[in-house]
Formats: structure tokens, C-alpha cells, sequence
């Protein structure tokens, strides 16, 4: 998606003497975000030494304090007129801010509007619709206009990029808590909802789908999040009513079989065609009670056919990201499993939200052990995290690659 890089060349000389705050507020105060030498960054003792919890906790505040400067600045154009743009498409957007501001921040609704393969003026039309549709309590309530008039407007690879970038300018610029983002949609922004909140969960508290049809998606990657579905119970092109209630089955079966995850809520609206009369409204508030953990102790990942190379705590280089691929893994203490995967290897972006980076760190595949050691955490990562995606609640001090192959003699540990 991006490539951001966040540190121009060190000099030789510089940063090369005193405690880790010292060299790195020397540099922060010389030094501006620039697409250049993260590489170099990387392999320089200082961003290499090893920190405490303590230290992470400021190294991460002032480089994401440093990153935001920047962000407010070179993105001010493309909130002040409502538009993002990349590659070759266009997104605007309106928003409009409910109830007072928390002391953590804003709650954020991104609400996709309905309609799909038609002339402009139509989607141009739901567009409108969607901006009175709903209004929340408290938070942010943001309705994009989709970048194309195709039949799937919400789900081609384009959109998890925009939405990438939005829920960012929303933290930046309206200082929107990143742990409180919600999807929200209707008929065709529902499908978008059905596409989106698997694959984006890990930026997500939890989503509502309303009046739409997930195609070949599954909910395996909603471990994490709360999922509301509603549907009218005479919707009945495309088959939805009969598939809502078929995921209301899909999700009380995962639930069952693993009750600290899949939180839902199905109501299928009987008397009810597509128009639901705004009943389904009550799925703002449902949404609401949930806040998203950036570090959960299991993680259902299944790539879409639009794949993404990290999910909260997993990763996987460019080699190995394939559609459909399922990894799953799991921590208690300072064990992780890697209970399901079918990649030759996955990486681990650890924080001591999740495991104790003081001890080592513990890694099963098939009841054999595929990693052990204690881990350094470091500016090097932290930095790298935040490139990769400008997400403050999530950010790793520690990554490793742990192979699950058969490992040879010299790979044991």
C-alpha cells in the first residue's frame, strides 16, 4: 500500500553519544520524515540498542508526535477539500461530528452509501441518502462517495487503501481515538461491509452490515470485533434474506466454538423488504460498545483476493501473501502458537501489550518448537511499524520471522 519512510540519512557523527532520548531528540530536532534511508536506519547501533517498556512508550510518542506534524501538513489540502486521491481515482467525502469528545478521543462511523453499476447521478444520489441515514451519538459520522459506478463499489483493492489513509486523517485531524473505528453500510455499502470488515479488522472496533451480500467472502477474520447484521426478511433478490440468515448460523457456530471471540448480532427484520425504515439504526449504538484491542491473544487471519501483509500481530512479506491464505495464532504468556498456516513462514509483530518482551519468547507449530528467544525492543522496529502502517495503537517494538517448515538441524532452537 504505502511506502512511507521515516528517517533521512544519519550522519556519521551524529546521535552517536548519550541515552537513547538524547540522540533521538537531537535528531527529531534537525531532522523531517522523508521517503529516504530506512534501511540505513536500521543497521545504525543507535536505532539497534535495546530499549525498556518505558523507553518504547516514549520513543513511540515522539516519533508518532513527529510523524502527525508532518501528516497535518502535507495532507491539509486533501481535508480541506474533502477529497483523497491515489493512483488514478478519486474519493470524496463529508462528515459531520456528534456528542462531545471523549477524553480519549472521537469514535469514528465510516457509512457507505448503496447503489453501484449505474450512471454517476445514481450512486451521486446514494451518496446523499447516506449522509442523513444515521446519526450517533457521539463520534465522527463520515460518508464517502465510492472512487468508481461499478457493481462493487466498496470492495476492489482500491478501497482498502483509501480507507487506510482516511481512518488516518480522521486521527490526525480530528483527533479520532484509533481504537473506536466502525463500518457501517447499506445494499451495496452493506456488501462493501461484508468484504471490508474481515480484512480491515484489525483497524476496526466492530462493524454493522445492513441490506447487502457478502459474495464469496467469509467471516473467519471478525474473530476481534463486534459484527451486526441486519436484513429484511422479504429482501429477497440476490438471495440476502436467506444468507443473512445463513451467516446468523456461520457466526453462532464460530461463537460456540470459541466464545472469546465472534461478538455479534443478527436481526433479520421480517416484515421488511431492502428498506428497512431505519430500524436497523439501532446497530450505532450496538456498535458503540465496543472498543478494539490492537494486541488480541487469537488472531483468525484469511487473506481476501485483495490481499494485506499484516493483521493485527501476524505478517507476511510480499512473497507470501496469497489470496485465501488462513493463519491462525494464539498467546498465553509468553507461548505463541501458530496454531494454523499454510505459508512457509510468518512474522510476529510483538509489543508487551501481548507478551513480556523481558523473557523469551516461546513459539509452537505442531506441538514443536519453531522459535525461542528473548527479543530486543527496539526504535529500528518501532519505526519500521509505523511506515508500514500510520495506525499509533498498534505499533511493535519487536518482530521476528519464525519458519514453519520443517526446520532443518541448524534452523532448531
Amino acid at each position: 500500500m504505502r511506502a512511507f519512510v521515516l528517517f533521512v540519512v544519519l550522519s556519521s557523527t551524529s546521535l552517536a553519544q548519550g541515552t537513547e532520548e538524547d540522540w533521538l531528540d537531537q535528531w527529531l530536532a534537525t531532522n523531517r520524515i522523508s521517503a529516504e534511508s530506512l534501511d540505513d536506519l536500521r543497521v545504525r547501533p543507535e536505532s539497534q540498542k535495546a530499549l525498556t517498556k518505558d523507553e518504547v512508550a516514549s520513543v513511540i510518542d515522539r516519533l508518532w508526535s513527529a510523524r502527525k506534524q508532518v501528516l497535518q501538513e502535507s495532507r491539509a489540502a486533501e481535508m480541506k477539500g474533502r477529497v483523497i486521491e491515489l493512483d488514478d481515482k478519486k474519493m470524496p467525502f463529508w462528515y459531520k461530528t456528534f456528542g462531545d469528545k471523549p477524553r480519549g478521543g472521537r469514535s469514528l462511523f465510516i457509512s457507505m452509501h448503496g447503489g453501484g453499476g449505474a450512471p454517476a447521478r445514481v450512486n451521486d444520489g446514494q451518496y446523499e441518502n447516506q449522509k442523513r441515514l444515521y446519526e450517533p451519538a457521539e463520534g465522527v459520522y463520515l460518508v464517502p462517495r465510492a472512487p468508481t459506478d461499478t457493481w462493487n463499489l466498496w470492495h476492489q483493492g482500491h478501497i482498502d487503501a483509501f480507507f487506510d489513509r482516511l481512518i488516518t486523517n480522521m486521527v490526525v485531524f480530528e483527533d479520532v481515538n484509533p481504537n473506536r473505528v466502525y463500518f457501517m453500510g447499506y445494499s451495496a455499502g452493506g456488501d462493501g461491509v461484508y468484504q471490508l470488515a474481515p480484512r480491515m479488522a484489525d483497524r476496526l472496533a466492530a462493524a454493522a452490515m445492513m441490506a447487502g451480500h457478502p459474495n464469496e467472502t467469509t467471516p473467519d477474520g471478525l474473530r476481534n470485533i463486534g459484527f451486526t447484521l441486519h436484513m429484511g426478511g422479504r429482501d429477497s433478490a440476490y438471495n440476502r434474506n436467506n444468507i443473512a440468515r445463513d451467516w446468523k448460523k456461520k457466526l453462532a457456530a464460530l461463537r460456540k466454538a470459541d466464545p472469546d471471540g465472534y461478538a455479534h448480532e443478527v436481526v433479520i427484520h421480517e416484515e421488511f423488504g431492502h428498506w428497512m425504515k431505519r430500524k436497523d439504526a439501532v446497530a450505532l449504538p450496538w456498535m458503540a460498545k465496543f472498543t478494539r484491542n490492537p494486541f488480541p491473544t487469537k488472531v483468525v487471519w484469511k487473506q481476501d483476493d485483495v490481499t494485506h501483509s499484516r493483521f493485527y500481530w501476524l505478517a507476511v512479506d510480499s512473497e507470501n501473501r496469497k489470496a485465501r491464505a488462513r493463519v491462525v495464532g494464539s498467546a498465553e504468556g509468553n507461548i505463541v502458537t501458530v496454531e494454523e498456516c499454510g505459508l512457509e513462514s510468518v512474522d510476529l509483530l510483538l509489543s508487551d501489550e501481548l507478551v513480556n518482551l523481558d523473557l523469551p519468547v516461546c513459539v509452537f507449530h505442531k506441538d514443536k518448537v519453531v522459535f525461542k528467544r528473548k527479543l530486543k525492543r527496539t526504535a529500528a522496529t518501532i519505526a519500521s511499524s509505523l511506515l508500514e502502517r500510520d495506525d499509533p495503537g498498534a505499533v511493535a517494538s519487536a518482530r521476528v520471522t519464525v519458519p514453519i517448515k520443517a526446520p532443518s538441524t541448524s534452523e532448531q532452537y
